[in-house]
């Protein structure tokens, strides 16, 4: 190996773009997209109330293979993640102006399906080990306008779900997962996306199984799953036909999956203990391979849990390696090798919440300024780990291999011992 850093004219450690991601797209898929084509019939939905109200063949036979899968009772199938996020806040019965707490460090669809229910997210801190959110945290921002705990788990690694259900289960709220990212991750041997009241899966084409867009809402309350039902198809003039009265969040919208994408999760699913033990396998081998840096902290994963590795998220120590954060990952990216820095800004700290501006020229739905704060400083571990600690690598996935783990752990060597070298550089 080249030990002259690329940073500084070395040779790069990889040369060659690194593999479009990939979930094992074949045979299998091409033969049920067919069939749908030739069926003619791209949608099965109708806004009516007739049997067509619960979609077509394909999308009712995924959602039954998603309901038998993570052993529940209901899954709805909807055309993203973010869909399954607003069904389900709308689910929780949540009035305008009330709160849902959240985390700030996931992506902002998830705050976002709040405000799209005229509801107030509200962000607790996250534990600095696992990324999720920190039951003490939440504890302290429950509030009598508190509807709901919307908890992520992020990266893969499931949040502290048992100690959210009792604080939910004390202030009668809902618990709900955004399990997006942690598809078959286990948590005290249940499912992660089960143990809250609903759960949300994705199916976005860098998810590790994809219909290219589409979620999935898992619950065993049959009132909460009409409710998703009804709010992903129009529900404002399907529940009079129904003989329903409740009409609480009840405009709907066109959040139908279509035949096509539902044809393609069919075979997809039968693919994710396959692909997710491809993450396993290289992420625990990237894991064993880092040990020896001190300067770097491998992803935690907590007692009695299992991890489904959509990130590979690291703790970087500036005290230790002696350079920063920012000048360690250029260095590691000039060899050619995937890291990115932070993952995303705190939710709070975007435009949006700075200025308390969701609905027209107004501050609704976030009221005054006392009631929710926004302000910088409200979240410290959040703030830390996105300024200067976490680290995070997309290598661990189909159809990445054994190779990808290596090239990166001679990258990060390599670049360890020049660090004489950064640190007589501009930190």
């Amino acid at each position: 190996m080249n030990s002259k850093l690329a940073l500084l004219g070395g040779n790069p450690v990889r040369r060659a773009p690194y593999p479009q991601h990939g979930t094992m797209i074949g045979e299998e898929e091409e033969r049920e997209v067919i069939e749908v084509l030739r069926g003619q019939h791209l949608s099965g939905f109708s806004g009516t109330n007739t049997p067509r109200f619960y979609g077509g063949v394909k999308v009712r036979a995924l959602e039954a293979a998603f309901a038998e899968k993570f052993v529940v009772r209901h899954a709805v199938s909807v055309n993203s993640a973010t869909s399954a996020l607003h069904c389900a806040v709308a689910a929780t019965g949540v009035e305008p102006g009330e709160e849902i707490i959240t985390s700030p460090y996931t992506m902002s669809a998830t705050a976002s399906a709040i405000l799209m229910q005229n509801a107030v997210p509200v962000f607790a801190d996250i534990d600095d080990e696992t990324f999720c959110l920190d039951p003490e945290s939440v504890e302290k921002v429950v509030t009598p306008r508190t509807r709901a705990i919307l908890a992520v788990n992020l990266f893969g690694h499931p949040s502290s779900l048992d100690e959210l259900k009792t604080i939910a289960d004390k202030h009668d709220l809902m618990l709900i997962e955004d399990n997006a990212q942690a598809p078959l991750a286990k948590y005290r041997d249940r499912f992660t996306g089960t143990i809250g009241a609903i759960g949300i899966q994705s199916l976005n084409y860098h998810k590790t199984i994809q219909t290219g867009e589409g979620g999935i809402a898992l619950t065993d309350d049959p009132e909460l799953a009409l409710h998703m039902q009804l709010k992903r198809n129009h529900g404002e003039v399907v529940i009079g036909p129904m003989g329903r009265e409740d009409l609480n969040n009840m405009i709907g919208f066109n959040y139908r999956l279509t035949e096509v994408c539902a044809a393609i999760g069919l075979p997809q699913l039968e693919k994710l203990e396959m692909l997710h033990e491809i993450r396993h396998r290289l992420a625990e081998q990237l894991t064993w391979q880092l040990t020896e840096f001190d300067f770097l902290t491998p992803p935690k994963v907590a007692d009695g849990c299992t991890h489904a590795y959509y990130q590979y998220a690291m703790k970087f120590n500036e005290r230790r390696a002696g350079v920063s954060r920012s000048l360690f990952a250029e260095a590691i990216r000039a060899e050619g090798i995937s890291i990115a820095e932070g993952y995303v800004r705190p939710v709070y700290l975007e435009p949006m919440y700075q200025r308390r501006s969701a609905y027209g020229s107004g501050h609704f739905p976030f009221g005054r300024e006392k009631d929710v704060s926004y302000k910088e400083g409200i979240c410290p571990v959040v703030e830390r780990l996105w300024r200067s600690e976490l680290l995070t690598t997309d290598i661990c996935k189909h159809p990445n291999t054994e190779r990808e783990v290596e090239e990166f752990v001679q990258a990060v060597e390599k670049v360890s011992k020049s660090m004489e070298q950064l640190r007589s550089m501009k930190q």
